[in-house]
């Protein structure tokens, strides 16, 4: 299971920048137009030979005034529940405000662990302004600047040396397949229909699932763990911002997986935030298999139903369309264990490893028939090519100058792979090395 550290605290101090910091994202994206996709505000970090999560929670709140105290709240209490670690992001300008010290107040009930944060601290001066956040009584403070980057290093090497050891004796090398979906598109019901009992209480209300349940299953030959996410408590107000819940508590199932089992509702189609969960997948590199539940809800009015579907949800996806797609009634037993099956090859397909010899003997007439293009003058060679030692499937192809490269001829590489070899549910990743 990764660690999961979450930024909190009051809009404007900087955690977009802070968290684009912390990720490597390239570019903080400070004004946003709502609608826009919010997997940003997830992404992976690695420090010191450790990698872990950040989620940004601020990037959850609806911007309107008068919710908004109760929405950082509420922010904070999900992130007290669902993170490791905590960082707890202030503003040495404006120094103390009512929004720190209620989130401070609710930290420090917490059993957590809190870092405190001071960001903008760009010079001496501030660097003593700075010590005006030791009157919170959180401990230690941390100056840094999410700008510059100063500070964050010295931050970055208490975090990694705080998260918990993990019990090595966890590596046993059997399947694990994590059921993740929006609130109510029949996860419990889909695991119920499997094992064959109610072992979850499946209601009507959106997110009765409240914690992630290992279920040890086998059956028809299989023997594998199914992960059931946590949806989504139940809804105690009208603006619980659902979509922060699900993302977050996926996270969690997703990165323990090998195989991501995707429902989508068959009545509601793709929706922001399914393609959300789906970037998770992806950027976890973990296989996916698409379930479209509820399909006996939609009319075969016109022939070609289930392939216009298809081909709307591939587009959604895109570039990454290799992905098995079930059209499934979790109600009506229908294609369950066809799901299930699906699982188990994709399972199977990312954890397949190519001898370097196959893969030349395969790759290098097609890079010949089909070359990287020009640029200045310049012509890349690409040499050979092998998969390395990863957990999922990653190719480095070794040329002359593989800064030449583009986007687009890598995914031609992709393709030759995903042509003759099977990857289908899997994400590749294609790195340029020099020779």
């Amino acid at each position: 299971m990764g660690n999961l550290v979450a930024i909190v605290g009051r809009p404007n101090v900087g955690k977009s920048t802070f968290f684009n910091r912390l990720t490597g994202q390239k570019k903080a994206i400070v004004h946003e137009s709502s609608g826009v996709t919010r997997d940003r505000h997830y992404g992976k970090s690695f420090w010191n030979g450790i990698d872990f999560s950040v989620v940004d929670t601020g990037g959850y709140i609806n911007n309107s005034e008068d919710i908004f105290e109760k929405e950082i709240k509420k922010q904070v209490v999900l992130a007290i529940e669902e993170a490791d670690i905590i960082l707890f992001l202030v503003d040495v300008f404006s120094g103390i405000t009512i929004s720190d010290e209620e989130v401070a107040n609710i930290l420090r009930k917490s059993e957590k662990k809190v870092f405190l944060v001071v960001n903008k601290t760009d010079n001496n001066q501030l660097l003593m302004d700075a010590n005006v956040f030791y009157s919170l009584g959180m401990g230690e403070i941390y100056p840094i600047s999410s700008i510059n980057g100063s500070g964050t290093g010295d931050l970055l090497d208490e975090v990694v040396s705080s998260f918990t050891k993990e019990n090595e004796e966890e590596e046993i090398e059997i399947p694990k397949f994590a059921i993740v979906g929006r609130p109510n598109v029949g996860k419990s019901s889909l695991i119920n229909a499997l094992i064959g009992e109610e072992r979850n209480i499946v209601t009507k209300i959106s997110g009765t699932t409240r914690d992630t349940i290992n279920t040890p299953y086998n059956k028809f030959g299989h023997n594998f763990i199914l992960v059931d996410t946590a949806g989504v408590r139940k809804k105690n107000k009208v603006n619980e911002d659902v979509e922060f819940y699900s993302v977050i508590r996926s996270i969690r199932a997703i990165e323990s997986s090998d195989v991501c089992l995707l429902m989508i509702d068959a009545t509601h189609g793709v929706e922001s935030q399914d393609v959300n969960i789906f970037e998770i997948i992806r950027k976890n590199h973990k296989g996916v298999v698409i379930i479209i539940n509820k399909w006996d809800l939609v009319e075969e009015k016109e022939t070609n139903t289930a392939k216009n579907y298809q081909e709307e949800i591939l587009k959604k996806f895109a570039p990454f369309v290799d992905i098995p797609i079930i059209f499934a009634s979790v109600k009506n037993k229908q294609r369950v264990l066809k799901s299930l099956d699906e699982a188990i090859g994709v399972y199977k397909n990312r954890k397949q490893k190519i001898s370097t010899s196959k893969l030349n003997e395969v790759m290098l007439p097609l890079i010949d028939a089909i070359k990287p293009p020009s640029l200045k003058g310049k012509f890349v060679k690409i040499k050979y090519v092998m998969q390395l030692p990863t957990h999922a499937p990653n190719f480095a192809f070794f040329c002359n100058l593989p800064q030449y490269i583009k986007e687009s001829y890598k995914r031609y590489l992709e393709n030759s792979l995903r042509k003759k070899f099977n990857f289908t549910g899997v994400p590749i990743n294609i790195f340029m090395r020099k020779k």
